[in-house]
């Protein structure tokens, strides 16, 4: 949202981006400049409802008490911003407050667009009897298949049963229904940070769904500016990580980061350990502040770096990387396709199985980690699975080829260039429209 946020800064925007108080606070703190107020991209919370002492990865509880306590807040907020408002499909409620307000409003989809559908067709597959509105599944079949151009999708899979006790599954579903997917039908603009080459299929299924990315923050970003820099990251990137790859071969280096939520037990934290050892190569292992599991006594780890935030882009545009060990979010997603980087897929939870199925199956960019009998990644998987990708030229050969045509995208007159210029006229033209309304009142 922050570097979409920025890209409308960037062709003349001004932005007031709106964030709860708890997650505000961790963004700001983990800038390593001060927040400069005067900025084009203002950075303003309001209060979710929930006490400095409730958990918040209790997704459930968090996503009922927006609901009931942010409308009323936001509307305090923006009654006199009477310009286009953006804001993420997942809070579909705000399209409401918008339309009470007399303003415009986008959505932002910030996956991919094969779960946007898939959300979207929530109401058709209870209606069809393939699922009920808990999400439980009906059809004595295995797989269901949202049109023929798509694959089909094992129902073991579907996102609301991997929600890795963040948040109950038929709550979620609930969630969407009542309070995202009816926002679809209050704007025009639905934005999805994908590609079309990435997904033909689904996007012409979709023809509203408005690809714009890949969103990548800019270049003189971190050249030039060290707020902008760390914007929306909730940890201080240690950037020491970068004149430690300047020293690796090129092409020699494992990335290794699982993101802002994945969590391992102290027995999978020790396999992933040990078995970065027994590659033998040189690895750069992200292990948020968070964590609190212990290193095990046998790992040596004098081959790698460990920090506990990553500049990821940067780090992925590095010559030294050679693949990167995911948990297939889709933001690593598309930040490792947009530098031709190819993949170890750890999927976690929610939407991480599908980006995995993409990656591994239909654009073949990557390797699938298997787990054992128990659910873990063994030492001597990851071991295995890290030659294979090292040694196999086909892949590199693909991820080069991909990485070109996912580029075109946001080159100029590609795809999500042209659209996001669209979007970009489309709130300029109704400045001037407001503008002209408040001459006229006067």
């Amino acid at each position: 949202m922050l570097t979409l946020s920025q890209k409308l800064v960037e062709n003349g925007c001004r932005v007031i981006f709106v964030n709860t108080d708890f997650n505000h606070k961790r963004v700001v703190s983990s800038m390593v400049d001060q927040y400069d107020e005067e900025s084009p991209l203002k950075l303003v919370s309001i209060s979710d409802g929930l006490g400095p002492n409730d958990d918040r990865n209790d997704v459930g509880k968090l996503c009922d008490s927006m609901v009931i306590t942010m409308p009323e807040a936001l509307k305090k907020l923006i009654e006199d911003n009477n310009n286009i408002h953006l804001k993420d499909v997942h809070v579909g409620w705000i399209l409401n407050v918008a339309c009470e307000l007399g303003i415009k409003g986008a959505l932002f989809w910030p996956a991919s667009a094969t779960l946007f559908h898939l959300v979207s067709s929530v109401p058709k597959l209870v209606d069809d009897g393939i699922i009920d509105s808990d999400g439980s599944i009906l059809t004595s079949k295995g797989t269901i298949q949202l049109s023929p151009s798509m694959p089909e999708m094992d129902t073991r899979t579907l996102f609301w049963f991997h929600m890795a006790g963040l948040m109950d599954g038929s709550h979620y579903l609930n969630y969407l229904a009542h309070h995202c997917t009816p926002a679809l039908n209050l704007t025009q603009w639905w934005l999805c940070d994908t590609a079309h080459e990435l997904e033909p299929h689904v996007l012409t299924l979709v023809p509203s769904l408005l690809p714009i990315g890949p969103l990548l923050r800019s270049d003189h970003h971190y050249k030039t500016n060290v707020t902008l820099r760390s914007l929306g990251q909730f940890w201080e990137e240690d950037l020491s990580c970068m004149s430690w790859l300047d020293e690796q071969a090129h092409g020699s280096v494992l990335y290794v980061a699982f993101g802002s939520i994945t969590l391992f037990d102290q027995n999978q934290f020790n396999e992933l350990a040990l078995g970065l050892d027994l590659t033998n190569r040189p690895f750069l292992w992200v292990i948020r502040e968070d964590n609190k599991m212990a290193y095990p006594h046998q790992f040596q780890g004098h081959k790698g770096k460990i920090v506990n935030w990553a500049p990821q882009q940067k780090v992925l545009s590095h010559p030294a990387i050679a693949c990167f060990l995911t948990h297939c979010g889709w933001n690593s997603t598309m930040e490792g396709l947009s530098n031709g980087v190819p993949f170890l897929c750890w999927p976690y939870f929610g939407d991480q199985s599908y980006n995995k199925t993409h990656i591994c199956d239909e654009l073949n960019v990557g390797l699938e980690i298997d787990k054992d009998q128990n659910g873990v990644v063994s030492r001597g998987e990851l071991k295995t699975k890290v030659e294979q990708l090292f040694n196999d030229e086909s892949i590199k050969f693909r991820y080069v080829v991909s990485k070109e045509k996912f580029m075109n995208n946001i080159a100029k007159g590609g795809t999500s260039y042209e659209n996001l210029k669209r979007f970009v006229m489309e709130i300029k033209e109704q400045e001037v429209c407001d503008g002209d309304k408040r001459i006229k009142g006067l």
